[in-house]
């Protein structure tokens, strides 16, 4: 590859293609995501008596009453919250994706940050000065209405695709979300050291909320000025003659290094240039594969903060900020994973792989009785990140640059919307099972993880027919 490759991973690069990489963005914004996680969390508890001072006052209720009105005082806020967080975005992130394509790159990671920093300045003003929680609402919705994650997370995978090459693509993807999970993993770490920093009750959480908002301001005015969007690096059709994209949908990563696709289409006979139409049954049962599998991990995150907070385990804010910060290692270990599978296995293998991880380990969690059992609970998940990532991956070779915006948004918003119902699901049935085995919801989760094995196993088997297309690479 010459020099004007414009991807941070690979070879020399010159001084100014730097302002071109994402990656100082998805660090500042995720750090500030997960401050803002952490701190919202622990404001709810302190706000419905569970770590504010009025919780030493006399009550005549017993300790376990007042510990299950809280946890359905915060379940009821989040059924509510992500209620506002999942559905304002699909009143504007596809036209924020349409506008992407068509005007500039930068318009739906810009317009949407400016909302993430306007809702990380609600949560710093309700700990300043002590306004009813009930405005956080009106903070996610304008969040939302400014597109929200969907509009961002699109933006950011169009400028990820179009700053690769096809043969790095897939790698260039899980780096960016190995990039989110590392930031993710400090900001966690540090989260609930920063809740202490400040006694009192208004006091409490502020310097927690005020670095929030400095890195999402950080990451706003550094996709205004600094970020450019990159030239797309496709390679020329004379340089990759007949080469067909679906190739890179169930072959290895191996499959996708530039150097094996010049072979790849003298061997192969492909029946046009450019990019061939791909089988219509195999991207549905590969987005009914990520939708049944996304159903089982946001009911997991959705209910895994109210689970640590009351017995068994009864985390304090530092411990709730090490087990946020355990689940951003998946990132790491998923981005590890998929670079050793890929050399034996094909995608969907990896994507089973990541299913099976994530079941197994949401089933140890329905019966974690000690803070131990909850570390090798997530030690399990260590591959959870890669079924979604590749999926996305491999959907991103079948379309066309010109469409990255808006195919992302729409996959992006019917992950949210799925997520919305979860959410609601998942905290109405936490709030009736937890007198009784608590852990029902992670086994609802590791059920549907497994079943989401299905349509991907279909496609495995559908698969034989693709290996014209480019199999397991030949060393």
């Amino acid at each position: 590859m010459g020099p004007g490759v414009t991807c941070p991973w690979s070879g020399r690069l010159p001084r100014l293609q730097v302002r071109t990489w994402i990656e100082p963005v998805v660090a500042s914004t995720q750090v500030a995501a997960s401050l803002y996680d952490t701190g919202l969390l622990l404001v709810l508890k302190a706000s419905f008596g569970g770590g504010g001072s009025s919780n030493h006052s006399a009550s005549p209720s017993p300790r376990g009453a007042l510990e299950d009105q809280q946890q359905r005082a915060i379940s009821n806020f989040y059924i509510i919250y992500n209620l506002v967080v999942g559905l304002t975005p699909l009143l504007s992130a596809y036209g924020l994706g349409w506008l992407s394509d068509r005007y500039h790159r930068k318009i739906s990671i810009c317009v949407s940050l400016l909302g993430f920093l306007l809702s990380r300045l609600g949560l710093l003003l309700k700990v300043l000065l002590d306004w009813p929680v009930e405005m956080l609402y009106g903070a996610a919705a304008l969040n939302g209405l400014c597109g929200g994650f969907s509009a961002f997370w699109s933006g950011v995978m169009a400028l990820g695709s179009l700053g690769s090459s096809e043969g790095r693509r897939s790698v260039r993807l899980i780096l960016i979300d190995l990039i989110l999970g590392l930031a993710g993993f400090c900001g966690s770490m540090a989260s609930g050291h920063l809740f202490k920093q400040m006694a009192g009750h208004s006091g409490q959480g502020l310097i927690l909320t005020a670095c929030s908002v400095s890195c999402a301001t950080f990451a706003l005015f550094y996709s205004l000025l600094v970020l450019k969007v990159p030239e797309s690096v496709a390679k020329p059709s004379k340089e990759l003659p007949s080469v067909d994209t679906v190739s890179g949908t169930v072959g290895t990563y191996r499959t996708l290094d530039p150097d094996q696709l010049d072979k790849q289409s003298v061997v192969g006979h492909l029946p046009s240039p450019g990019k061939a139409k791909p089988p219509k049954t195999i991207l549905a049962l590969l987005f009914v594969g990520a939708i049944i599998y996304d159903l089982a991990v946001v009911g997991t995150v959705d209910v895994l903060p109210l689970f640590v907070l009351r017995e068994p385990l009864k985390w304090n804010q530092v411990q709730v900020g090490y087990g946020m910060a355990a689940g951003y290692t998946i990132f790491i270990t998923s981005f590890l994973g998929v670079l050793v599978f890929s050399r034996c296995f094909q995608d969907t293998t990896m994507i089973m792989i990541g299913m099976v991880s994530f079941g197994s380990g949401a089933l140890l969690l329905a019966f974690v009785k000690e803070t131990y059992m909850f570390y090798i609970a997530r030690a399990v998940m260590m591959f959870a990140l890669i079924p979604i990532t590749t999926i996305r991956s491999a959907m991103s070779k079948l379309i066309k640059g010109s469409s990255y915006g808006k195919v992302f948004v729409i996959l992006q918003l019917s992950l949210a919307l799925t997520g919305v119902v979860t959410s609601t699901m998942y905290n109405k049935i936490y709030q009736l099972t937890m007198e009784t085995f608590v852990g029902t919801c992670f086994a609802l989760s590791s059920f549907l993880s497994f079943l989401a094995i299905i349509p991907i196993g279909i496609v495995a088997y559908k698969q034989v027919p693709w290996s014209q297309y480019g199999g397991i690479a030949e060393k």
